[in-house]
């Protein structure tokens, strides 16, 4: 099972540009449409909606597409 975070928590993940960091902002445990996609969530496994550090961009991921910054 992927690692659980919490809003406040600093992470990186893999974009297509390259490693991206930022800040969770939301935990999403059910279902959601974001940006005309519908993304799958549960308690067991949660969505997160991060927002970039260098951006105002805000993507949403699972957490074994995270890992944690240590600041």
């Amino acid at each position: 099972m992927a690692e659980k975070f919490k809003v406040g928590d600093h992470v990186t993940w893999n974009s297509e540009a390259g490693p991206v960091s930022g800040t969770i902002v939301r935990v999403r445990t059910k279902d959601f449409d974001y940006k005309g996609h519908t993304h799958h969530a549960s308690r067991d496994e949660p969505q997160y909606e991060i927002k970039s550090d260098k951006t105002d961009h805000v993507a949403a991921h699972k957490g074994s597409a995270l890992k944690k910054v240590n600041d």
